[in-house]
């Protein structure tokens, strides 16, 4: 039976200069022997020209000892004493091999005043954004040029894929949609009459309800949604398909990942996100109905006859002009991050969270930027 014992050595002068003899366990097990011997190991040899590591003496060794003992060697290399290791087993040679001691540095610290720290930071992240920026529009060119291709050849088109995602992305989201911006609208309607009330105006908030909703609260709301919804598992689904390696199975198999899996996913939000903008809008606007007539004393006949009134046939497109946009958007990030996934679970957690938060962003970003192009061209 072998009766463990722990790491030990013994010095010996020879003609090269000093045998250094190990024996016992060089385990995990006796952490800090092993590391008070390999220091050991070091002043032992270090007034000579040469040393040789006998490992005949050793019973067992681990990565741990082997790391330490290798990193004993490298020590004396860097003070001029050359060492070999000589009558190891097989294994130990092996296991010497492949553990090899290496450094590790820290990195620098940061160093100057919290502002300038700062500074630098923001600079990082505005090249940051620029690099994403220019990804996003190679990204762009790369899915219309496969879109151009299924217009030309429509045999190359994946009907079967964009229905199937239409149907996860619309149909499915409809309920959650729908009852978000019913609440929103009915939010709106109270806030509206309860501060319309102290003027003696109630009955405009037909006025608020209408342009509110139409404009802005109906597409942004909804394309908020589908960004953490839909754009989120968009994300989830590529970066895992990026982490078993089916991506690239595709690229061996000859089909291109951009015509499978990515065109057919932005199509879907491209063509989703106006048909749920229009249902957010009509949820929204009976939310608003029906608070106003329980809380206003409103009909719902008066208010859909005042309601011609207060918007125009512009206020109803406005909304839905943004919604492809946005879906596009929401489809770039979503495909760009998954495809981002290193391969390991941190980084798919890492990618989802980063694709809400920039769909997210972005979508607000290019609602303002369409308020201020409509009101500049008066539409």
């Amino acid at each position: 039976m072998d009766v463990a014992q722990g790491p030990t050595f013994s010095s010996e002068p020879s003609e090269e200069g000093v045998r250094l003899k190990l024996a016992g366990h060089w385990t995990l097990d006796a952490c800090a022997d092993i590391e008070e011997g390999a220091q050991a190991l070091v002043g032992a040899g270090a007034g000579a020209k040469h040393a040789i590591f006998d490992l005949a003496g050793v019973q067992r060794m681990d990565t741990a000892g082997a790391w330490l003992i290798d990193g004993a060697r490298q020590q004396l290399d860097a003070k001029g004493v050359s060492a070999d290791f000589a009558g190891g087993r097989p294994e130990i040679d092996i296991l010497l091999k492949e553990a090899h001691f290496r450094s590790f540095e820290q990195p620098p610290g940061r160093k100057g005043f919290y502002i300038v720290t700062l500074l630098a930071d923001v600079g990082e992240s505005v090249v940051a954004s620029g690099r994403d920026i220019y990804r996003g529009v190679e990204f762009l060119g790369e899915v219309v040029a496969s879109i151009g291709k299924s217009v030309i050849q429509p045999a190359h088109f994946r009907g079967t894929a964009l229905v199937a995602q239409i149907e996860t992305i619309a149909l499915r989201g409809v309920p959650i949609i729908v009852l978000i911006n019913f609440l929103v609208g009915a939010i709106v309607a109270q806030q509206g009459i309860f501060q319309l009330r102290r003027f003696g105006a109630t009955i405009l908030v037909v006025d608020l309800i209408g342009i509110l909703i139409l404009r802005e609260l109906g597409v942004l709301l909804t394309a908020i949604m589908i960004s953490g919804r839909s754009g989120s598992a968009i994300t989830a689904e590529l970066g895992s398909m990026k982490m078993r390696e089916e991506i690239d199975a595709l690229v061996v198999m000859g089909l291109r990942p951009i015509d499978v899996l990515i065109a057919p996913r932005i199509l879907a939000l491209i063509l989703s996100l106006p048909l749920l903008t229009f249902l957010a809008d009509m949820a929204a606007l009976a939310g608003g109905i029906l608070v106003s007539w329980l809380y206003g004393g409103i009909t719902p006949k008066s208010f859909i006859a005042l309601l011609p009134e207060a918007i125009a046939l512009r206020t109803f497109l406005s909304g839905l002009i943004k919604a492809p946009f946005m879906g596009l958007i929401i489809g770039l990030i979503a495909c760009m991050e998954g495809l981002a996934v290193a391969g390991s679970a941190e980084s798919l957690g890492r990618q989802v969270t980063a694709s809400v938060v920039k769909s997210i962003f972005m979508v607000i970003v290019v609602d303002g930027l369409f308020a201020v192009f409509f009101a500049t061209i008066r539409f």
